[in-house]
């Protein structure tokens, strides 16, 4: 140990001794030690080390810019730099804990470029968890108007990591996650890419953020972007010879990478490391560098517990559309009313009670409904512009009729909008829509954006489409509407600035389960990736994982066990939670089914207590505002011991937990609903020794009793 100090010490003082102008950063706590210098070529660079162990191999940064002589790329000066620390705290509108930690050392580069004149600005803060930098462009008069080529941020890899990846695509992150070292994702490529509605990859070693790695020494290391604000979004590409990560952005449909005016910025590039992959979870960088909330008047803006319309499409024992008897159809022209109603068209008046009658009785807040509005006959794959108008229902189901015995029920209606990525008809539709939704007591929305994107060639992640959905919020904050947008770029902490983004899609999801399934330990990944800019909308809860007894056309397998979905409303954070199986089959199994109804969805407190990426992940959060405690564990592949104390809980006081675990025989594929329930009085002195099935898990409410 003594000898590799030594290496780094000496690697470290050269890296400082060949700088031009060398720059060094330490973080709060003093962990983490970034360096900034600029090399002969006059290349901005930087390096950074956690514990005295490289994580960061000196790395350049700039950017190449289209049809102009000189990129921002090397030939650069420092003109001053300036220092800061920041250390506050806020409280967000909902979330993991009710009070969030904003401490970071700043250390702020303005650079000029010799032969241009032209000023770049990179600003670097430095968390304990974690580095965030960016480029600032200040207004000036040699560089106004520019478009992005290519973003050339480095991230150069100290080793052959094992890394969780999904495959680079512009267009979605609907992958199941591959875990290989750097060196193989080239020849895992092909294997990885597995069909969806839109897709396009640009590399066999393209990959996307969030990344999640563990070196051979034990460091957990994480690169991702926070505040994407129009710009597009960020991919890595790597050199398997140098093992360096490059950014790339996705293009729009001249392949440009941007369209920047100054005084403009990029998003933030974040690094998290650490030798406890707790840390990584517990990380609250991504939302800290975006801004504050934007949103005056936040009281309308609720945690929402919700069942829906949905799951029996999703399996194919229901449909989206009214008639099978078209082959096409135009808004404002074909009669409905003229058309033989198919008998499996599930937005009916009679189906919708039912469920608002079942949330009502178990006390759930809401209840999405999808497939109620006219054009779902040839919504996909017909590259269609005007394809919903969001405003008219098919004949069986009457939004008004349907809206007062929602209020006389107490139960709240979500609103659902496919766009069919068709995003200008969505923008000329958002006003009206949104209308719509206030006058008919919708106050949340289910958008989509499934199939290519219109206008035609560009991407679900370029620029131009990012600024749609930035678009469609703000919108929506206008109207004072909630949004769960699926299918949309996956989020970087944006719910900071504006909380009614209260979910996301944007990776692959419980609907997968039905569309062949997913892997087992796929939900010890998703917190290290996915969850890491925000909350997912994930859809937990199904019961009967046999999908051909949904439809016996649908062989799939939910590879889960029932304690396992009832973990996932844990372990998996949203401030929107769905219990997405059917009411008959949560009948089936009312014991169960109580944990569902009794978790809370916004928390005061939480303790991430067992954590290894793609094996094994245990959370206990406090309810907001209560002395009620949750805790979640999920499994991969592999049946283990979960060993836990109760340390988190009050001293002095006494609970009741109620362990809803794995049966012995548990099994994701051969005994999914084999679970056990037992009660017993627990303190801060207990200790749980529970069974985890392989793809199973165990949900825990811990209830203060007197």
């Amino acid at each position: 140990m003594k000898f590799l100090y030594i290496l780094f010490v000496t690697a470290w003082c050269s890296f400082l001794n060949q700088a031009a102008y060398a720059q060094e950063l330490k973080s709060p706590n003093g962990a983490l030690t970034m360096a900034f210098y600029l090399d002969d070529a006059g290349r901005p660079t930087y390096q950074l080390a956690f514990k005295d162990k490289s994580v960061i191999n000196p790395s350049h940064l700039g950017l190449e810019l289209k049809d102009d002589e000189k990129s921002l790329l090397n030939d650069f000066k420092v003109l001053k730099t300036e220092n800061a620390t920041f250390n506050n705290t806020w409280a967000p509108v909902w979330g993991e804990e009710k009070e969030i930690t904003n401490h970071y050392n700043e250390l702020t580069v303005s650079l000029k470029q010799n032969e241009t004149n032209r000023i770049v600005v990179i600003r670097f803060r430095l968390f304990n968890e974690g580095l965030g930098f960016r480029y600032e462009f200040p207004q000036q008069e040699n560089l106004v108007y520019f478009v992005i080529k290519e973003e050339k941020s480095q991230f150069a890899m100290t080793g052959d990591h094992t890394a969780f990846w999904i495959p680079g695509d512009y267009d979605t992150q609907e992958y199941d996650y591959t875990e290989s070292k750097l060196s193989e994702i080239s020849s895992k490529f092909d294997k990885a890419v597995t069909g969806n509605a839109s897709q396009e990859q640009f590399s066999k070693t393209g990959v996307q953020t969030a990344l999640m790695m563990k070196t051979a020494n034990g460091l957990y290391i994480n690169l991702h972007e926070a505040a994407l604000i129009d710009y597009s979004c960020m991919h890595l590409n790597l050199n398997e010879e140098t093992m360096v990560f490059e950014s790339w952005l996705t293009p729009d449909v001249n392949g440009d990478k941007g369209y920047m005016q100054a005084p403009c910025n990029s998003p933030w590039r974040t690094i998290m490391v650490s030798d406890d992959a707790r840390d990584i979870l517990n990380s609250r960088i991504t939302l800290n560098l975006n801004e504050p909330c934007k949103i005056e008047d936040t009281s309308w803006i609720k945690p929402v517990k919700y069942i829906g319309v949905w799951w029996e499409m999703i399996t194919g024992k229901s449909s989206w559309a009214y008639t099978n008897d078209l082959p096409a159809i135009q808004l404002g022209v074909t009669d409905y009313s003229k058309v033989k109603a198919n008998t499996t068209h599930a937005a009916n008046n009679t189906k919708v009670k039912r469920y608002i009658d079942f949330a009502s009785e178990h006390g759930f807040d809401g209840v999405l409904v999808e497939g109620w509005n006219q054009g779902w006959e040839d919504w996909f794959g017909k590259s269609k512009d005007y394809v919903f108008d969001f405003v008219t229902p098919y004949p069986d189901f009457d939004v008004e009729a349907i809206h007062n015995y929602a209020k006389s029920k107490g139960v709240k209606m979500i609103m659902h909008h496919e766009t069919s990525g068709s995003t200008r008809n969505y923008e000329r539709h958002l006003d009206k829509a949104y209308q719509f939704m206030k006058d008919n007591g919708y106050d949340a929305v289910k958008s989509g954006y499934v199939g290519n994107i219109l206008p035609r060639g560009e991407h679900h992640y370029s620029q131009w489409i990012v600024n749609h959905y930035q678009y469609a919020l703000e919108k929506a904050a206008d109207y004072e509407v909630m949004v769960n947008a699926h299918e949309a770029v996956r989020p970087t902490g944006i719910s900071r600035t504006y909380p009614n983004l209260i979910g996301n899609e944007s990776a692959r999801g419980t609907e997968f389960q039905a569309f062949g399934g997913s892997k087992p330990n796929h939900v010890t990944i998703l917190p290290f990736t996915r969850l890491i800019g925000g909350p997912m909308d994930y859809t937990p809860g199904i019961f009967e994982m046999d999908i051909s007894k949904l439809n016996p056309n649908n062989n799939s397998h939910v590879n889960s066990t029932i304690a396992n979905q009832l973990a996932l409303y844990v372990t998996m954070y949203s401030p929107l939670q769905m219990a997405a199986d059917l009411p008959e089959h949560y009948e089936q199994f009312m014991d169960a089914f109580q944990f569902i109804k009794d978790v809370a969805i916004d928390w005061d407190k939480s303790v991430y207590l067992e954590a290894e990426p793609g094996h094994y992940l245990t959370v206990a959060r406090k309810e907001k505002g209560s002395d009620n405690w949750f805790v979640g564990n999920v499994n991969g592949v592999n049946s283990r011991t979960s060993n836990i104390s109760l340390d988190f809980l009050e001293k002095g006081k006494k609970y009741m937990a109620t362990i809803y675990g794995d049966a012995e025989s548990a099994h994701y594929k051969t005994n999914p609903q084999a679970y056990s329930i037992i009660t017993k009085k627990v303190t801060s002195k207990s200790k749980l020794s529970l069974l985890s099935a392989p793809g199973g898990g165990y949900a825990i409410s811990i209830e203060a009793v007197n």
